[in-house]
């Protein structure tokens, strides 16, 4: 499913992004019924919505990884966890939020994908913020703009998503993902997961070439939430 057909032909450097706060449209939940791994690569270019706090930021995501269902040992619903308090979202209905926290401090967000009852979704990683950005700025302070939601956790404090968020339906607000950009097969890099120890290397992390807002790049370092 491509998200805007007419701007697939966009490329990085010159992005044609739409604006922000006007014909937006929600992906509706069918986009999600589908493995994780188809999900997370056309979640980029998409534009994740928070109208938290009755304020709108918006941001284009460029960053995204997939835990692909009870086989994959790096998710939260592997076989060997099976279904549990913390993990009971992503059992949910496609297009739901699962919201999680880790190291006790650092809120992930995250889009439930397939079938109900499978346990798979797509964490949001980084994105580029486009509108409300003073009230990301106000929410991370001191952090240069190309830094705001550069990683899942600054990515969660900067769009104010909280546990509070948990299984709501993103296709409406207060937080939702909106269709954008479709983004080029040659734009889109693929590559391991972040931060993980078991099936570390599956190559399910999927983010935009070239963008500075990515949260780790070939060869360099890991900008993680935090």
């Amino acid at each position: 499913m491509t998200l805007d057909p007419s701007a697939s032909a966009a490329s990085g450097t010159s992005r044609a992004r739409r604006s922000p706060l006007a014909g937006l449209t929600a992906i509706p939940a069918a986009f999600y019924d589908r493995p994780a791994d188809v999900v997370a690569r056309e979640m980029l270019g998409a534009l994740v919505v928070s109208d938290i706090g009755d304020v709108r930021c918006v941001a284009e995501i460029v960053e995204t990884e997939a835990y692909v269902g009870p086989e994959d040992d790096a998710s939260h619903a592997a076989a060997r966890f099976g279904r549990t308090a913390r993990n009971d979202p992503m059992f949910g209905p496609a297009g739901t939020a699962y919201v999680y926290r880790i190291y006790g401090v650092h809120w992930c967000l995250n889009t439930v994908t397939g079938a109900e009852g499978f346990g798979a979704a797509v964490l949001i990683r980084a994105a580029v913020p486009l509108a409300g950005i003073e009230w990301m700025r106000e929410r991370r302070p001191d952090r240069p703009d190309r830094d705001l939601l550069r990683g899942p956790g600054n990515l969660a404090r900067a769009l104010a998503v909280d546990g509070t968020h948990n299984r709501l339906p993103m296709d409406r607000p207060p937080l939702w993902i909106a269709a954008g950009r479709g983004v080029p097969d040659a734009e889109v890099q693929t590559g391991p997961r972040i931060g993980i120890t078991r099936a570390a290397d599956w190559p399910l992390r999927f983010w935009v070439r070239g963008d500075p807002h990515v949260s780790r790049t070939p060869g360099g370092g890991s900008r993680r939430g935090g």
